[in-house]
């Protein structure tokens, strides 16, 4: 492991709308800064920048909740047409909540890219406009691939990109950015066999890589300062094909499905 770690938010980042260029705003940024990219750099990307620029948001005025979503709806006190974005965005609802406490409770729903989160990632911060909610890229990590592929082209350097969202953890409380979306960069590393500081064979230790840069990312990119984009220098890490989607625990491995 690495003695130390750098990681900087990029500032310069305009809003993005739908159809711009994301790689070329980035590299622009970049370059205005004087922040060319090193070999080995990782960038940890905010997912609603690139879900922005694909054009992956929702107005709700062109909703039609069905009979499900308004029965949803009204148990968690939701607006249908967010339900049923929620229900189009999902696979199964896990479970539907709301305490006595609550304005508004929370659909914990399974994604159909297999993440199991509140609301099926559909969110309504940061949008930019009143009535409408941005999901998660159609596949994050074929757009993490077409961001590293055009970085590494204009600055010649061999690049990671990882593409974050902002997740409830069970059993524990807060938020911590994860990763969703992989280029490159291991999404675990296995460290079974290999011995620990005692001496003692590791024979369970495997640690989300991807998870670690996405949270740490979370310490300098700001809800509400237009920081999506951190740049990680100095990690110790082998490039590989990869994808968030082995983050996920298998079915059979979960104890309480």
């Amino acid at each position: 492991m690495p003695d130390s770690v750098a990681l900087r938010a990029i500032p310069g980042i305009p809003d993005i709308h739908p159809g711009n260029d994301l790689a070329q705003l980035l590299i622009e940024a970049l370059r205005q800064r004087d922040m060319p990219l090193h070999d080995g750099d990782i960038l940890v990307i905010a997912h609603k920048v690139i879900s922005k620029a694909e054009g992956k948001i929702v107005a709700l005025v062109d909703i039609e909740p069905s009979h499900e979503a308004k029965v949803l709806a009204k148990e968690v006190n939701k607006d249908p047409r967010k339900v049923q974005v929620i229900l189009n965005e999902s696979t199964r609802v896990v479970r539907a909540v709301k305490r006595p406490d609550q304005d508004e409770g929370t659909l914990i729903a399974e994604h159909r890219l297999g993440f199991i989160c509140a609301n099926a990632a559909v969110d309504e911060s940061n949008v930019g406009a009143e009535e409408t909610v941005i999901l998660l890229p159609q596949d994050p990590d074929a757009s993490a691939r077409r961001l590293c592929e055009r970085l590494e082209a204009a600055f010649g350097v061999r690049l990671g990109i990882v593409v974050t969202d902002t997740f409830g953890r069970p059993w524990r409380m807060g938020l911590v950015n994860v990763a969703i979306g992989l280029a490159r960069v291991p999404a675990r590393i296995d460290m079974v066999g290999e011995r620990d500081a005692f001496g003692r064979v590791m024979s369970v230790t495997v640690p989300a890589l991807a998870d670690e840069l996405a949270a740490a990312s979370g310490l300098v990119m700001g809800k509400s300062d237009k920081t999506p984009v951190v740049l990680f220098r100095g990690i110790d890490w082998q490039p590989c094909k990869s994808s968030a989607s082995e983050l996920i625990r298998p079915q059979q491995e979960d104890l309480f499905r």
